[in-house]
């Protein structure tokens, strides 16, 4: 059999099985046999479409049906589209959990912090609209480029300044929420800020960053900005993008409230108040003062050259160390201990810690990660700086015994007259306004006068008491910001002064300086447990207020979110 009767049959099945429905056979050309089911047949009369494609949905319309049309604005419309009569303002929940979505009651007469954390807390669906009337000039909406310029820069003024992660972004998100742009998510880490605005589902969103590179304490810049900030979350004040950033610029503008002569003072009137808070005398006090001074001095040196932070801490504890060496030395009848241990105290990053250590409670590990490793840079740069004194000490000769005990029970009135003047000085040192400086000195205080009470008449372990007497802080400072409308820092950093490890750490380092390095590492541990039990402290003291305080939200504590959840309790 030939080839082309081979294909024959198969020529006649595929023509039987492309037959036109309507029985109109297509003629075969002598390429192909078989046609396409979509293909119209030639000889058929079916009116052809100009440059369109012969094939047909069988989604189409049939020609011929009568369907009625959709009104021109309903057909162009998107899936996406909100209908025409959608108002936002007066718009039902769209989806309603099991669980219930809580009423949130953002009432006046509570911080913008607590306002705006409440709010962060939740989840975007579940926010409230923002307030009808926003902060711009005209009818086109806010410029949402120059607003999130605006927050990124009361962002890194808060950050820089010291405050936690969670704080900072409350303040990022209640800026945005006043000029309007209620769907916005920050997001703050150690060096880095960025925020990001989505107007709705079916645009593109906007984001902007902003990196922190410089960072110093002025608290009185700090509380500037939260009062700028709280001007904006008030619904009853209008402040213009003009006006804000007009401000904003003057905030960077001040000059710091102490000249640096005074915080040269300050710094050496903590370390002998420090001094004299564990134990020494007259001569003690005007030798802690003294080394804490040249420290000072030799610090900002140090600073003016370019040198990093960490051979700034090291350059500053050697003068406290190399005069008590001098002074056991010299054979004077003096607790030589006592003067490095108050050199020391002027230099432990006691703020960072509890910065880092609260941003870890609060769920932002990697701020609190970065934080806790500066602390821990700053910590090694201060044993170092000691401990290369205390080694040619004690190749000198010095006498310094490691197993002494500083503080005694004999002068509790001294001590705690020496707690408030180390934590006045503390204040001057962190340029907080002059109207804070009395309560905190009063706070730190009370800090100290609750911590002898628990640990010298009552026996009660230090962490255990030190922990105590930071949450009495945590509690205060946070009440005080509640009631002034401002930052707790001011109220708490400054008073945790007294409590700071530094017999501790002296101790530790001199353990390890005189080759018995067990000693030495059980006596850092207790300074670590003890800086921990601080910064825990302070934190629980500031949750509790707000436990049992007024807060927006639910109706009881029960109801009120956590942090940042990573289980589903």
């Amino acid at each position: 059999m030939t080839d082309a009767e081979d294909r024959k049959p198969q020529s006649d099945e595929a023509r039987s099985a492309f037959r036109h429905p309507s029985g109109v056979a297509s003629p075969v050309d002598g390429e192909s046999s078989t046609t396409s089911e979509f293909a119209i047949p030639d000889g058929l009369a079916v009116p052809r479409s100009g440059t369109e494609s012969e094939t047909t949905s069988e989604f189409a319309v049939p020609e011929g049906l009568d369907v009625p049309s959709a009104p021109p604005a309903e057909a162009a419309g998107s899936a996406f589209s909100t209908p025409s009569t959608y108002s936002a303002w007066n718009a039902p929940a769209a989806f309603t959990p099991a669980s219930g979505i809580p009423a949130v009651n953002l009432t006046k007469d509570l911080p913008w912090q607590d306002r705006m954390r409440a709010m962060l807390r939740m989840p975007v669906a579940e926010r409230p609209a923002p307030e009808k009337e926003q902060r711009h000039d005209d009818e086109t909406g806010p410029a949402v480029p120059r607003v999130l310029d605006l927050t990124l820069r009361i962002g890194e003024l808060l950050l820089a300044g010291g405050e936690g992660a969670e704080d900072v972004e409350a303040a990022m998100f209640a800026v945005c929420r006043s000029y309007g742009l209620d769907r916005c998510e920050p997001n703050v880490t150690f060096t880095l800020l960025s925020i990001s605005h989505q107007p709705s589902l079916v645009e593109d969103p906007v984001t902007a960053s902003r990196t922190v590179r410089r960072r110093g304490t002025d608290y009185t810049r700090l509380a500037a900005v939260f009062q700028l900030v709280d001007d904006l979350s008030d619904p009853e004040t209008h402040v213009s993008l003009e006006e804000a950033y007009r401000r904003l610029a003057e905030i960077r503008r001040n000059r710091h409230p102490y000249p640096t002569w005074v915080l040269t003072l300050a710094s050496g009137l903590l370390a002998g108040a420090a001094s004299l808070l564990v134990g020494g005398d007259l001569i003690v006090f005007v030798a802690a003062m003294v080394g804490a001074m040249l420290g000072d001095r030799l610090a900002w040196l140090c600073a003016g050259r370019g040198l990093p932070e960490f051979y700034q801490f090291a350059v500053a504890a050697m003068p406290p160390a190399a005069i008590g060496i001098a002074l056991t030395l010299a054979h004077v009848d003096v607790i030589a201990s006592a003067v490095i241990t108050g050199g020391l105290f002027a230099l432990l990053p006691g703020r960072a810690l509890v910065a880092g250590v609260q941003d870890g409670l609060t769920g932002f590990y990697i701020t609190a990660s970065a934080r806790l490793l500066e602390v821990m840079y700053f910590f090694v740069g201060i044993v170092v700086g000691v401990l290369v004194v205390l080694y040619f000490g004690v190749q000198l000769g010095a006498k310094l015994n490691p197993d002494a005990a500083l503080a005694g029970t004999e002068r509790p009135v001294l001590q705690i007259i020496a707690s408030m003047l180390l934590s006045l000085t503390f204040a001057i040192l962190l340029q907080q306004e002059r109207s804070t400086v009395l309560a905190v000195t009063l706070n730190g205080g009370v800090a100290w006068s609750v911590y002898g009470a628990m640990h010298y008449a009552g026996d009660i372990s230090p962490v255990a008491s030190t922990a105590v007497a930071a949450g009495l802080v945590g509690l205060f400072g946070q009440l005080m910001s509640r009631y002034r409308f401002a930052s707790a820092l001011p109220y708490t950093t400054a008073a945790i002064g007294p409590l700071l490890p530094g017999s501790a750490t002296y101790f530790g380092l001199l353990a390890i300086a005189q080759n018995e390095v067990d000693k030495g590492l059980v006596s850092l541990s207790k300074a670590v447990a003890l800086a921990m039990a601080i910064a825990i402290g302070v934190h629980l003291g500031s949750e509790i207020s707000r436990l049992f305080l007024k807060v927006p939200g639910a109706a009881s504590a029960a109801g009120r979110r956590a942090a940042k959840r990573t289980r589903g309790f």
